[in-house]
């Protein structure tokens, strides 16, 4: 599943923030053409540094905050995801774009891309939650929420190329203009088809992902090891 933040102008970098001197030393010559050159490169680095730094630090916050969709790039390996239910407030739907790291092993003849559907859930409880990776002979296993303590997620999105189960929605809006999405906080791109209901309940739950984000995500009675079945 919002604009980045202000960052200062090159105008307003500091030549050498925390001192009243230039941080560069004229030349034994004394030339003032070389001081100031020293000086526009200097400005250069710290207008390409600081944006970069600030924007990655507001990328990761507002994803926390459930105001993006995933903005990092995937490892293209998808995961399966089950749990015996999922009960969610806030429900929304739209279709998406994930984009691998570039020259990924696993971009295949796809280019690094994947087509997927982003669920987006703005509060969420998953019962008997597993999710598997496929390593190549062996998987990964995560269990968690098989006890009294359900697992649970605020902020909640995932990626999805298949998602099956028996669902149920309340108030449920179809075709809507995914920019134009309300009941979870996170819009969509301009003139993509979506749905949004004000609560969701899918029995039997099964996915296959390529990214989740979450705000909060606890996972009560956590197991993660190695196995020769996936979920």
């Amino acid at each position: 599943m919002a604009s980045s933040p202000d960052v200062p102008s090159a105008g307003n970098i500091p030549e050498n923030p925390g001192s009243d001197t230039p941080s560069e030393v004229p030349d034994t010559a004394g030339s003032t053409g070389g001081e100031r050159r020293g000086r526009v490169r200097a400005r250069r680095a710290a207008v390409m540094a600081v944006p970069a730094t600030l924007i990655a630090a507001g990328l990761a916050v507002l994803t926390a905050q459930g105001a993006l969709g995933v903005q990092f790039a995937i490892s293209g390996m998808p995961f399966t995801v089950t749990a015996t239910e999922l009960n969610g407030t806030g429900f929304e739907q739209f279709g998406a774009l994930d984009n691998m790291a570039d020259g990924s092993p696993n971009a295949g003849d796809t280019g690094g891309q994947v087509l997927v559907v982003t669920s987006a859930i703005k509060s969420a409880t998953l019962t008997k939650l597993c999710q598997s990776v496929d390593l190549g002979g062996t998987n990964l296993l995560i269990t968690a929420g098989g006890g009294k303590d359900k697992v649970s997620a605020t902020d909640l999105t995932t990626d999805s190329t298949v998602l099956s189960g028996n669902a149920a929605f309340n108030h449920i809006e179809i075709g809507n203009d995914a920019s134009t999405l309300d009941k979870a906080g996170v819009k969509g791109p301009l003139g993509v088809f979506s749905q949004q209901a004000d609560t969701v309940r899918i029995a039997d739950l099964r996915q296959t992902n390529y990214a989740t984000t979450a705000g909060v995500f606890k996972l009560p009675g956590l197991h993660l090891g190695f196995s020769d079945k996936g979920c």
